[in-house]
């Protein structure tokens, strides 16, 4: 039998239909979270704009250049950047990247209409001086490295695309006031969530700052009469108000998305070798911070796991660097992260600022009259600091290191003791290195006799980014015209030495 099959709907199947249509009419302009995209959340979550900011610390305390400059370390074979072949670098992701995400964090919290907003991230007063901190910490960093570069106008997004150059004296004095015044306005409230460095603990931000602003003012010392603040009073003040008591370190992971970059640059390759000169300089005061500073070099080792002076052996400047083995010389030491895939430390922690050095600067300021106190017991209480921060500190050992005549504590040299001293504690930080080189003239570190031109020197700034000719020239000119040519052999302001 033939059935018949017709398209026809039942009452029923009319009634649904209908109610459906109008569920969906009547919800058109509403669909509740559907177009939420949980990967794109329409509120800004400013502790991860604070932990991505403080992400980029890892980009100051691992760079090599400033490691090359200061002779901690040397290169193994591609050798333009210690013969000083390219002093143009880029500061444009400075800007786009850790300083942006920290003017986003002070504006949403500043503004009455989104502060409410971003509360997951902390109070919004503690939320915005610990991004005041931070970026202060960046901008002294570019300052010291090109000298004058846009502060006052940056940050403006589309409003300036074309920001002015500040002179330096005036970003310093900014930076010191930006310093003091996150410290003062920590309101007591909810610590600041997404931080990576402090875990919240704004008692320890405070402490940070202190010593931010005591690194600061001592940078400026011979420019005390051309700034607007009074860097004496500024070191005093900042004493007073506490300074670190526990060296600050970049907290990396034994995990790809966060490692050392040193040990990331030895899993495939050696580049890089402990320069001759510190290394050198050090074993001849039997410094014990060498072992663990450097490995020992293959053909001189003894293989018995224990490290002696003899086995440690820098690499020199040469005409080419490839003449000379991997066996003949030592690379860094796992403390720092690197040293290869056998003893390299994924995890290993880097300095930003550290007890040494505070001792070290308080040193210098009684020497100054910046502050009281007896200058010998701070200086040697900088060398045990950095002996302690790298494990090798013993009684003995130390008490015949500090007898020497090259390390004793003299007044009359105080600038020649303290930079020596300095030089070696701040190791690897390499650009706070070079800075403190440029600043006090001690070591008394040769060029590269390798590097370009016939006369070499070691350059004392970073070149602008050629992008600023072409898409900001006039203000580029007017740095240039007021600061001097866009060299790495223009002094930038502070360094009067």
């Amino acid at each position: 039998m033939n059935i018949l099959k017709f398209n026809v709907m039942t009452p029923i199947k009319k009634v649904l239909l209908v109610s459906l249509l109008t569920v969906l009419l009547v919800s058109c302009d509403d669909f509740g979270n559907l177009n939420d995209d949980p990967n794109n959340p329409s509120q800004v979550r400013t502790e991860l704009l604070l932990t991505d900011a403080q992400r980029s610390m890892s980009d100051v305390v691992s760079a090599v250049t400033g490691t090359l400059l200061v002779q901690y370390i040397g290169e193994t074979q591609y050798t333009d950047a210690q013969e000083y072949r390219n002093m143009s670098a880029s500061f444009n992701g400075w800007y786009t990247g850790p300083l942006q995400n920290l003017q986003t964090i002070i504006d949403l919290n500043s503004n009455e209409e989104t502060a409410p907003d971003v509360l997951s991230g902390g109070s919004n007063a503690n939320q915005i001086a610990v991004a005041r901190i931070l970026k202060a910490y960046f901008y002294q960093m570019m300052t010291d490295r090109w000298g004058m570069i846009p502060y006052s106008e940056a940050l403006q997004g589309r409003a300036n695309f074309s920001p002015a150059y500040d002179e330096q004296a005036d970003i310093y004095a900014d930076i010191i006031t930006e310093l003091n015044e996150a410290v003062a306005q920590m309101d007591g409230g909810t610590p600041v969530r997404g931080d990576i460095l402090f875990e919240g603990d704004m008692g320890q931000w405070a402490l940070f700052a202190n010593s931010l602003r005591a690194r600061a003012a001592l940078r400026i010392a011979e420019r005390a009469g051309d700034v607007s603040v009074d860097p004496a009073a500024e070191f005093a003040d900042a004493v007073s108000d506490g300074l670190i008591t526990e060296d600050v370190m970049y907290p990396y992971l034994a995990d790809a998305n966060n490692q050392n970059p040193w040990y990331a640059r030895f899993q495939t390759r050696t580049d890089y070798a402990i320069q001759e000169t510190i290394a050198e300089y050090m074993k001849g005061l039997e410094d014990y911070r060498i072992l663990v500073y450097a490995l020992p070099a293959p053909n001189y080792s003894n293989n018995d796991g224990t490290v002696t002076f003899d086995e440690i052996r820098g690499m020199p400047f040469l005409e080419d660097a490839g003449n000379l083995t991997n066996d003949e010389i030592s690379f860094p030491g796992s403390a720092i992260g690197a040293g290869g895939p056998s003893v390299g430390e994924q995890g290993a922690p880097l300095p930003i600022i550290t007890v040494a050095e505070m001792n070290f600067a308080m040193a210098e300021a009684v020497e100054r009259n910046w502050i009281t106190g007896v200058a010998a017991d701070l200086y040697y209480d900088g060398i045990e600091a950095s002996w302690n921060q790298w494990g090798v500190y013993d009684d003995v050992n130390f008490a015949d290191y500090i007898a020497q005549a090259e390390v004793a504590y003299d007044p009359l040299v105080w600038d020649e003791k303290i930079g020596n001293q300095k030089w070696i504690a701040l190791f690897p930080l390499g650009y706070e290195g070079w800075s403190e080189w440029r600043r006090l003239g001690y070591p008394e570190l040769e060029p590269n006799p390798f590097a370009v031109g016939t006369d070499p020197e070691i350059p004392v700034r970073f070149s602008y980014p050629t992008s600023e000719v072409t898409i900001n020239g006039d203000n580029y000119d007017a740095a240039v015209a007021a600061q001097g040519p866009d060299t790495p052999y223009t002094r930038v302001w502070w360094d009067v030495d």
